[in-house]
Parts: structure tokens; sequence; C-alpha cells
């Protein structure tokens, strides 16, 4: 893949606006990059050499591989697999599994971890995305602790819906990327739990959902 299109795919990447031009080239000299279809699996852990994945289009969901249980969501404009670098131990039990079609670039860690002890932003940018997933992981456990699951379930779905949709007249609309279970995982209750709280939010007109998208009304949030 020509440099100039590695070049355009990391533009969108708030880890690499304070590199210049020479810098980001260089980078790209060091990067693959794929299309992976939806549903496709996404080996992070079980590489040869673990890499840092760089996602441009679509969504996946980063699973344990000893159960598949979901850990969180990763949408466009974000990476994953940084756990290569801050817990190798850990990383070697991540996988991802395309929500839909997807356009990634990857680089290998010992490579990344040269280039940010060449480039301070990019050491510093990292340690921020790593440490605000470690702080979700953090409300996670503190919800489990003081927050009943239908709060919980609730408010992770606003939630969602904020990071992931888009505002269409008086809605906020993102795609139902995740299943019942998917929730249930993300929110420590059961599939039938998440089932009749969804159910309520719809009969109470806070939500509306099918197959395809999931909404949230502009005046609840």
């Amino acid at each position: 893949m020509k440099a100039i299109t590695k070049y355009w795919f990391l533009e969108g990447f708030s880890l690499f606006q304070k590199l210049g031009m020479p810098s980001m080239m260089k980078l790209c000299d060091l990067l693959e990059m794929d299309h992976v279809d939806k549903g496709s699996i996404i080996e992070i852990g079980a590489r040869d050499k673990k890499c840092i994945f760089f996602l441009k289009n679509g969504s996946v969901k980063i699973m344990d591989s000893d159960n598949d249980i979901v850990k969180y969501v990763v949408k466009k404009g974000n990476i994953f697999g940084e756990l290569s670098i801050y817990d190798k131990d850990n990383s070697s039990k991540e996988v991802a599994l395309a929500l839909e079609d997807v356009v990634i670039c990857y680089i290998e860690s010992d490579m990344m971890e040269g280039l940010m002890e060449e480039y301070k932003s990019l050491k510093n940018g990292l340690l921020k995305i790593y440490g605000l997933r470690i702080r979700k992981l953090e409300t996670r456990l503190q919800d489990l602790l003081y927050k009943d699951s239908k709060t919980r379930i609730s408010e992770f779905i606003k939630a969602f819906i904020e990071e992931f949709g888009e505002i269409e007249n008086d809605r906020v609309v993102a795609k139902n990327l995740l299943s019942h279970k998917d929730i249930a995982n993300l929110t420590n209750t059961s599939r039938q739990t998440v089932n009749n709280v969804l159910s309520i939010m719809r009969k109470d007109k806070v939500i509306n959902y099918d197959s395809k998208c999931i909404s949230y009304s502009k005046k609840f949030i």
C-alpha cells in the first residue's frame, strides 16, 4: 500500500495530530493495511508478533479469547491492542471481532515502542488512551457496586448511542451493533434482564430499535 494512502488513513487520528509530515511518512513506512469483513476475527494476542491496531472505518468489539466475553467496543478513529505494550501477559488473551466491514492499519508493538521513545506526543497520547480504558473499567466496577441492573443497562444504552450515533432530526441514531448478550457482558447483567429493560425503555418511548438501528430521543439526553 502506498505511503500516501496510509497517510490519509492516519490523518483522522488525534494520536498523530502533533506529528509533522516527515514523521507521519516515517510511521507510514512501518504500517501494514488490511480490509476485514464483518464477523471476522482479528487476532491480537495469538499473533507471532504483537501489534497495535488503528481503526479507520467500522467498529470492532474486543473480547476475552478464553470465554468470548466482550470487554469493550472500539469505533473508527480509535486504536486497540495497546495491551501488548502495557500488559503483555493479558494481551495474549484478547481478540477483536469486526461488527461491520472495517479498514485497519497495524504496526508491530516493538516498532511502536521505538517511535514512542522518539516522539513524546505518541507516548503521552497512547498512555492517555490506556488510562481512559482503565478508568472506564473502574467505573464499571463502581457501577456494579452502587447501581442496580436497570440503571446500569439504561445508562450504558444512552452512552453507547451518544458515542456511536449521529443526530437525525429529533433523535440520536446509532447502528445496532451489539447483541443482548454483548450488552449483558458489558453491564454485568443477564441477557433476560437486558431484554426486559430494553422492552420497557421502548414501551416508554425512551428508545426505539430494530435489527439495524437503535435511537434515543434528544429530549432524554
